[in-house]
């Protein structure tokens, strides 16, 4: 993390809670550090055990992971993140429409036969990754489960997640693996028109479709880090945190940019 980086960061990060008066001890490592820590290892996909000397020790940051992931503290830390990067975009901080999609992902020897499936359209032993972007790409939900599970099913669950979170979310695009009760629910539970963004069935080859270009975007960002490649994570719980680091590290960079202004 550059210095540029850090003065971005440094004013969002939650505030511990010795620092509150909440009790607790103070925490023997910079913020810093562990957050470099945490995004080398994301970035570069290594074990928690094979962390370089230049980080503090691997058990520590591991700990720090945990803790962070336990309280909701890394999607905290992401919301606010996202929520500035819009305001610089010239957004408001509250989006009003989204896309959802899903990514199956092959799934490692540690991942158990509890949490992982095989997705038959895809042909892939792993996991799944149901995501709701805004639409500058940016991330307003996540939910990941076995990779049998069915898009609609999981929609069911990650659209109330995000709609309770955000209260102006009013338009979500999807794809035509989303049709069918899904509509009706969203329209009448959430208030949340569900627009699908079907291919033509005259067009041949690769094609980009409107809306549905912008969550690929980010599950291609997510493929460039190399821990999330494949699915890791003994834990769900893990494996949805590690994709809001990764997402985080993104959002830095592009913050500690010069801003040129919408002009």
């Amino acid at each position: 993390m550059t210095d540029a980086e850090w003065v971005v960061v440094r004013p969002l990060l939650p505030v511990p809670g010795w620092m509150r008066g909440q009790g607790g001890q103070p925490e023997v490592y910079c913020h810093r550090a562990m957050l470099d820590a945490i995004g080398y290892l994301v970035d570069n996909g290594i074990k928690w055990r094979a962390m370089p000397a230049d980080f503090p020790p691997w058990d520590r940051v591991y700990a720090f992971f945990r803790r962070w992931r336990d309280h909701g503290l890394v999607r905290e830390f992401h919301d606010r993140l996202r929520g500035q990067v819009r305001e610089r975009a010239g957004r408001d901080a509250l989006p009003t429409a989204g896309v959802i999609d899903s990514q199956s992902v092959k799934a490692d020897a540690v991942v158990g036969a509890g949490s992982r499936g095989f997705d038959g359209g895809k042909l892939v032993n792993g996991r799944k990754r149901h995501v709701v972007v805004d639409t500058l790409g940016l991330l307003l939900g996540v939910m990941v489960t076995a990779a049998d599970v069915g898009d609609r099913a999981a929609a069911h669950i990650l659209l109330e997640q995000v709609a309770a979170v955000h209260h102006r979310l009013a338009l979500v695009w999807a794809d035509g693996g989303y049709t069918g009760s899904l509509i009706e629910h969203c329209l009448a539970t959430f208030a949340l028109v569900l627009a699908i963004v079907k291919r033509s069935d005259n067009v041949k080859g690769f094609v980009v479709l409107p809306k549905r270009w912008i969550v690929e975007r980010l599950f291609a960002h997510l493929m460039r880090s190399r821990r999330l490649v494949r699915d890791f994570e003994r834990r769900i719980a893990s494996a949805e945190a590690m994709i809001y680091w990764s997402l985080i590290a993104l959002m830095t960079r592009r913050l500690a940019r010069p801003h040129r202004g919408r002009g």
